[in-house]
């Protein structure tokens, strides 16, 4: 499958959301903490392309980072 291997996907993890005034958004800063609507134990969502794909779990391993994808969601209605 070389074909495949020149697709590029956008893969995007939410680790939460928030709600905030236009005005603070302004305010912002370098070293701003934004409170999530989650906490660490909480699920993340994985995105390819803007579309949610899979469920997993923050890792930390040493100094790293992943995500372990505990479930694929099932396609939606429309999606290709």
């Amino acid at each position: 499958m070389p074909t495949l291997d020149k697709v590029s996907v956008d893969l995007m993890v939410v680790l939460g959301t928030t709600t905030m005034p236009i005005h603070q958004v302004m305010r912002l800063s370098r070293g701003a903490i934004i409170e999530l609507d989650s906490t660490e134990q909480d699920e993340v969502k994985v995105l390819a392309n803007n579309l949610p794909v899979a469920s997993g779990v923050v890792v930390v391993n040493r100094n790293r980072i992943a995500v372990e994808v505990k479930q694929m969601l099932p396609k939606a209605a429309g999606q290709r």
